[in-house]
């Protein structure tokens, strides 16, 4: 029988996802870094591939993703506060780059800041 994989999230370093991965793994949650060893050899190519993907068996999708939504790290402004989400309030946005152009896809480190909110999937306008 093949095993399904669900995606929790993507980094851009490898080193990004080993505290996730040591706290999944703690809780006997099997953890897989898709494209870890591409990016530890070539740490330029993370925005082209994607980053380094978490991925949990599909059965551990919920456990993982409740203990992965309880660690992780939020969006923060300049001042160190959460950043709320507009539409429902709340403070668990995240940073968000579209690179939904060909100029933004080759240079994209000039696409505007925007966050979107992991509770309603609200993506705000850059700030």
């Amino acid at each position: 029988m093949a095993q399904e994989f669900h995606t929790l999230g993507s980094f851009e370093f490898p080193a990004d996802v080993q505290i996730i991965k040591g706290r999944l793994e703690a809780e006997g949650i099997p953890v897989f870094l898709k494209d870890e060893n591409t990016i530890n050899s070539d740490p330029l190519i993370s925005g082209a591939i994607g980053g380094v993907k978490l991925q949990v068996y599909s059965t551990d999708k919920e456990r993982a993703k409740a203990i992965y939504d309880a660690i992780r790290n939020y969006a923060t402004d300049n001042e160190g506060n959460p950043v709320v989400c507009p539409n429902c309030k709340a403070t668990k946005s995240e940073i968000y780059y579209s690179r939904n152009s060909i100029f933004y896809k080759l240079f994209p480190f000039f696409e505007p800041k925007k966050y979107k909110c992991a509770q309603c999937n609200f993506i705000t306008k850059p700030l």
